[in-house]
């Protein structure tokens, strides 16, 4: 009887058991989740529209405006002059560059000039008899012609009969291949064209020159010219006489320079104009790497912003009582860096850093952009 009453109440038990767990189960409150609302601290500035000046940014060499290349006419031996005939070395205006030897030339100019006057007293009989009247500027042409001079001009003819007379002398002929003589014998001697420097030399004292080899290069070093080349968009901002404004790469010095010539040609591949600037300071050499900066126009009721903060090439984020606005926009030049836009009304506040996850009607919290 006894197990019997047992088994009963742990049957019992265990049913009591279930339904307390159940009614427990039934009745556990679970807890809400809470979720903390955070809103995104953004930077904005006040629209405030201006002028703004379109400056077309390039780059380029510098090369000196004034330069040209040494190259001989004649054959002969190099010889110094009073200065090196070396790179560095400078020269004023007309000072000898260097000299080639000329005593075998300069001796066959001679030997022309004596034949030139055996010619002339062998027809003074002739000149006499056949025009006396001619006599006399003949002889004072013989009188005060100089070997070690230039060969002075010949004598105006009085007659025909006077001219056909002496040109078949072969006078005249002589007299013009001694001039040609002459001339060429300068060329033995190189001047400095303008005041400059020698960038390059490519002989020495010594050095045997043959007609036709390259000297050496010769350089005004006072004023300088930089091609850049433009796209071809912007050709009819461009004017002859613009203000340039250059700087070297390390961004530590300007220069000032100016558009000289417009090319009035579009390269097909790049489609591009070229632009010549001119530009001297004592600092600058030539080959130098110098960026430009062209102010082409303004653009007036404009603003400039970071091309980061543009949206699809037209829109801006801006801020409206807390709320993120993206608004449409009328970009008119587009540097590396920035960008110039339109349609911005005054007081307006956009954003002066982009911001992750930004998205239209989006609630912010704003801070002015010190």
């Amino acid at each position: 009887m006894r197990k019997i009453i047992l088994s009963v109440a742990g049957v019992l038990l265990i049913i009591a058991a279930f339904f307390l767990a159940k009614y427990m189960i039934d009745n556990k409150q679970k807890p809400k989740p809470t979720f903390n609302k955070s809103i995104k601290t953004v930077f904005v500035e006040q629209v405030q529209n201006q002028e703004i000046p379109i400056v077309i940014k390039a780059s380029g060499n510098l090369v000196a405006k004034n330069k040209i290349e040494l190259f001989s006419e004649v054959q002969g031996v190099l010889h110094s002059s009073k200065k090196e005939f070396k790179a560095g070395v400078n020269f004023l205006e007309n000072e000898i560059l260097l000299n080639v030897n000329s005593d075998e030339f300069y001796a066959s100019l001679q030997s022309q000039k004596s034949n030139l006057i055996n010619s002339i007293t062998a027809i003074m009989p002739d000149i006499r008899l056949d025009f006396p009247e001619a006599f006399s500027k003949w002889q004072t042409y013989l009188n005060e012609f100089d070997l070690n001079k230039p060969t002075p001009k010949l004598p105006s003819f009085t007659s025909d009969k006077e001219k056909y007379f002496v040109s078949g002398k072969g006078i005249t002929t002589g007299y013009f291949n001694i001039k040609n003589l002459e001339v060429r014998l300068k060329k033995y001697t190189i001047k400095a064209p303008y005041k400059g420097v020698l960038t390059e030399t490519f002989v020495s004292e010594g050095t045997l020159v043959r007609a036709g080899q390259k000297l050496g290069e010769f350089i005004d070093p006072s004023i300088f010219e930089m091609e850049v080349s433009i796209n071809a968009a912007f050709a009819d901002l461009l004017k002859i006489g613009n203000t340039v404004s250059l700087t070297n790469l390390e961004r530590t010095k300007t220069y000032s320079g100016k558009v000289i010539r417009v090319n009035g040609k579009v390269d097909l591949a790049s489609q591009t104009i070229k632009v010549f600037i001119e530009v001297a300071h004592r600092d600058l050499k030539d080959g130098m790497y110098l960026e430009a900066n062209l102010v082409a126009k303004a653009e007036q009721n404009a603003i400039e912003v970071s091309r980061k903060l543009l949206l699809n090439n037209n829109s801006l984020y801006t801020v409206k009582d807390t709320i993120l606005q993206l608004i449409e926009v009328n970009p008119v030049y587009f540097n590396a860096e920035t960008v110039v836009v339109k349609g911005l009304s005054n007081d307006t506040f956009i954003l002066t850093q982009s911001v992750p996850g930004a998205f239209n009607g989006m609630v912010v919290k704003t801070q002015k952009k010190q």
